[in-house]
């Protein structure tokens, strides 16, 4: 097929074509450098902070990781080698471009605050060996003009990776990812040794039946935490960004690779960094803010530099990197496919600089838990319109790709499955007070479900 001049070797708005397809080890070390990553070394300790259970703790992420791999093989994966279109193109085969192009801008932004609090988590490594003030975790603007020169550093190197394309962020992470699972390897261990874990039980005993939650925080139980990790990626995968890898794998098999990122990234990871965690709130410091009534500050650079030093400050850095580049990529083919002007490569810039403006803000790491639920709950049911066509639109005489077939620049059925999926959940969750992750897969199937209905309603007229 040939290329329009707009385009670039990204493929942004055609098939990838055979001869760019790649082995299932690109993906491997794709998502084993961005799952063990940034992200674990906030998410780690932020579980304390919400007093979960030993049990709760290990037997909900085993779970919870585990639907989410299941959900990338055989619904990602599976859609992804079919289509080989990014979510983007797909979408507004669907929707119509002036639809998709609101929900572009969402899902651009959404991912630059993401990349933003992975550049805050690599500008607190810098700011071990510069004596700069670590945010709290309550803290919201930034606390010195110093931390804001930082994050432009760190946040105009991440950008440099990722507009250089799919291929650059591939190679990147591949580069990364062994020297990083490495450091929390060694983190996990070294904090371990620092909590006097000789055996299974005293490492049960670190978490035991868990504690009050740290003020500002919910209480998390067995189900939070598997609710949470299954949908902490959903965007990703049943909300269907991840379309745009798996479009370059040659098989859906490819989708196991997903399991790399999960077992030793949100397991074995998220572990490691509960524990130096740990290990800081037996400190008189953690101590001192306890007994004001605040949390104690949750700064992956210091926990790691505390327990393997240099080593654990560059393992920071260079985590924060490879949760920042493929996130910034995606962030990049969103803006693109409203900017279709714009080169790939400008459209990650633009991407880039929304993010690091975000990093510069500590409030959307410090928050993390909460703003990956958010998130989540929002682009998932979008994911759900691709999923429910691909599988039953011929089985209910729904007309695929309808906008493209009947040149539609708003997709009526789209926009009012969301908006009413979106409304119901999400107000339920606000004023009854029910977990947000509780609430993503049913958001998810309401959305499909009313927009097959729709679908043969408005198609009919």
């Amino acid at each position: 097929m040939a290329k329009d001049s707009k385009q670039s070797s990204e493929f942004e708005r055609e098939a990838v074509p055979k001869t760019e397809l790649k082995n299932w080890k690109s993906f491997l070390g794709m998502y084993a450098g961005e799952h063990a990553a940034g992200t674990e070394f906030m998410i780690g300790p932020l579980f304390l902070t919400v007093g979960v259970s030993a049990f709760d703790l290990l037997a909900g992420l085993l779970l919870g990781n585990l639907m989410a791999v299941l959900c990338w093989r055989f619904i990602t994966a599976n859609i992804a080698v079919k289509e080989r279109f990014t979510l983007y193109f797909k979408l507004e085969k669907i929707s119509g471009k002036k639809l998709v192009s609101f929900y572009n801008v969402a899902n651009g932004i959404l991912f630059c605050f993401l990349a933003g609090s992975m550049i805050t988590v690599s500008a607190t490594a810098v700011g071990v060996p510069t004596g700069l003030e670590m945010p709290k975790l309550t803290d919201v603007m930034p606390n010195s003009i110093t931390w804001v020169i930082v994050v432009i550093v760190i946040g105009g190197l991440t950008t440099w990776i990722a507009a250089k394309g799919y291929g650059m962020v591939s190679k990147a992470a591949n580069w990364m990812s062994p020297f990083i699972v490495l450091a929390f390897l060694a983190c996990g261990i070294f904090a371990a040794n620092q909590l006097g874990v000789k055996s299974f039980s005293d490492f049960i005993a670190v978490w035991g039946e868990g504690s009050d939650p740290f003020p500002g925080q919910i209480k998390y139980t067995f189900w939070h935490v598997f609710m949470w990790s299954w949908f902490c990626n959903a965007a990703m995968h049943i909300g269907m960004s991840d379309l745009s890898v798996f479009r370059y794998a040659k098989s859906p098999e490819s989708g196991w690779t997903t399991a790399a990122g999960m077992y030793v990234g949100h397991y074995m990871a998220w572990i490691a960094a509960c524990l130096l965690y740990a290990v800081y709130l037996k400190s008189p410091e953690a101590a001192a803010f306890l007994a004001e009534g605040t949390a104690p500050p949750v700064a992956p650079g210091p926990l790691a530099y505390n327990a393997i030093g240099w080593f654990g400050i560059i393992a920071v850095i260079l985590a924060g990197w490879t949760t920042a580049n493929p996130t910034i990529y995606r962030s990049g083919l969103a803006f693109q496919a409203i900017l279709p002007k714009w080169s790939i490569t400008q459209a990650t810039v633009l991407a880039g600089s929304v993010a690091t403006l975000a990093g510069i803000f500590p409030a959307f790491a410090m928050k993390l838990l909460d703003f990956v639920a958010v998130y989540g709950f929002i682009l998932a049911p979008v994911g759900a319109v691709i999923v429910f066509e691909y599988f039953f639109a011929e089985r209910y005489g729904v007309i695929k790709n309808y906008a493209e077939k009947k040149n539609v620049a708003f997709n009526k059925s789209v926009f009012f499955a969301w908006l009413i999926s979106f409304i119901l959940f999400f107000g339920w969750s606000q004023t009854q007070d029910v977990f947000l992750s509780f609430l993503t897969l049913p958001a998810w199937l309401t959305c499909g479900g009313l927009f097959i209905i729709f679908s043969k309603v408005f198609q009919k007229k």
